[in-house]
């Protein structure tokens, strides 16, 4: 552990400033008008009115750059984007991916112009998710894409991963270490924590128990899409019950996951091509909190430029328009497609009707499809859920759909991509065991609050 000594002032103030700021950004509701709203929001409102007209068209351009870029590196693979780790990944791209682009690509273009088909482009599908949704995923995700680096970068996760240290093995049976990667999966991006868990475990930090329990626990979606599920269900004056719902929530399930099949049946060994690292220990006679504030403090100390920052920021928001807005096209179309045109999610939602009617949650029936759908998006039960006149009714929707989890349009594909020890069964039950831990939970909250 470093000295106080060697921790000036300015060095604190480096990593509370900047870890407030992201805090208020992103995090707090303020009243505007009298109506209870966040930055975030208003930074949307603002985008749309001065393009609102504009932005359909943008969505659509971002997702042909996408695939057109992905399509050209698969077939030539041009050093330019080879060479650079961040352009090979966001390019350099699997068949699935590749045809998931795609599909957004004409999916994208077809809503756009309202040409093919009525049931591509309508209002209900394509039309929906293009002009409804989309238009305010791009505007909050280039907000938010800039200013989650204050919440990851200036030592705030070094504060609470420290003070957790000592929590992580009783409570979630998990290393120490864990601990700032679960904070990063949760605050930061789902995704994010998939790559960080996986790159862990490949260099033998966790076992296949601990790396799985990690990559299915605690890899929530960002700040960033809560608010875009809250917004899309007309609850933005709900925001702090409701992220205090999917915490809670959240933490039953990272509590009771670890220690059912299929996740505790994992093998305690380390993936096969690492050398096993033994975990760190907390000096002793140490406070917690003080440490915490030193690493805090040191990783600010670290910062000498704001430009990789912007670099970093720059690379969360192409990440986000190139990777995920692609994906939220084309699986949110076949899925408002199946889900208007067939009955395939009443079928699979009927189950939870007498659930749902047991919790007393009203509109059981039209809510019931929405919680089976959300295993193909996370954005979908919101979509789906934003007609269901019960607030309360919308408020369980939109916990329940961050709380599962697993969803195959991002978190679950990268899963199966990783070298993780799951396979599509493991997701599956995981998501089913998910939702009947968390949406009682959410339920006896709604029913407090409402």
């Amino acid at each position: 552990m470093k000295k106080e000594s060697t921790y000036s002032v300015g060095n604190y103030l480096k990593f509370i400033i900047p870890s407030l700021l992201g805090v208020f950004l992103l995090m707090v509701p303020i009243s505007v008008n009298g109506e209870v709203t966040l930055v975030v929001a208003i930074w949307a409102d603002f985008i749309d009115k001065y393009l609102g007209t504009a932005m359909p068209a943008i969505a659509v351009s971002l997702i042909c750059i996408s695939f057109i870029l992905a399509l050209f590196t698969t077939i030539f693979r041009p050093q330019f984007i080879m060479n650079n780790s961040f352009t090979r990944s966001l390019f350099f791209v699997g068949p699935i991916a590749l045809t998931t682009r795609g599909l957004g690509t004409a999916f994208g273009i077809l809503s756009l112009l309202q040409i093919g088909p009525e049931w591509i482009w309508s209002d209900d599908t394509g039309g929906n998710i293009l002009f409804g949704l989309l238009t305010t995923l791009v505007a909050i995700f280039f907000f938010a894409g800039y200013v989650l680096p204050l919440l990851l970068d200036f030592g705030l996760l070094e504060l609470f991963g420290t003070i957790m240290r000592k929590v992580m093995r009783p409570i979630f049976t998990l290393p120490g270490r864990s601990s700032i990667d679960s904070l990063v999966s949760w605050l930061g991006d789902g995704t994010i924590g998939v790559m960080l868990t996986n790159k862990q475990y490949e260099e033998g930090y966790y076992t296949k128990r601990e790396a799985a329990v990690i990559g299915t626990t605690f890899s929530l979606v960002s700040i960033d899409f809560t608010i875009v599920v809250l917004l899309e269900l007309d609850l933005g004056h709900m925001f702090l019950p409701y992220y205090g719902t999917i915490i809670v929530a959240g933490l039953a399930a990272a509590l009771i996951m670890p220690r059912i099949p299929p996740l505790s049946r994992k093998a305690d060994t380390f993936y096969e091509k690492a050398v096993p690292h033994e975990e760190e220990q907390v000096p002793k006679n140490t406070s917690l909190w003080k440490l915490g504030l030193h690493q805090a403090a040191d990783r600010a100390k670290n910062i000498t430029s704001f430009i990789p920052v912007l670099k970093g920021g720059t690379q969360n928001v192409l990440t986000m328009w190139l990777e995920v807005v692609p994906v939220v096209m084309a699986i949110g179309t076949i899925a408002t497609i199946i889900a208007e045109y067939t009955p395939v999610f009443t079928w699979l939602g009927a189950p939870f009707v007498p659930i749902l009617n047991l919790l007393q949650i009203p509109e059981a029936t039209a809510a019931a499809q929405t919680v089976v759908v959300g295993f193909a998006d996370m954005f979908l039960p919101a979509i789906l859920g934003s007609g269901i006149e019960s607030e309360m009714t919308r408020f369980v929707i939109g916990c329940l759909s961050v709380t599962q989890l697993i969803y195959m349009s991002e978190v679950g594909a990268l899963l199966l991509g990783s070298k993780l020890p799951l396979n599509l069964k493991d997701l599956i039950i995981i998501f089913i065991l998910r939702t009947l831990i968390t949406l009682p939970i959410i339920a006896l909250i709604a029913h407090i609050i409402y």
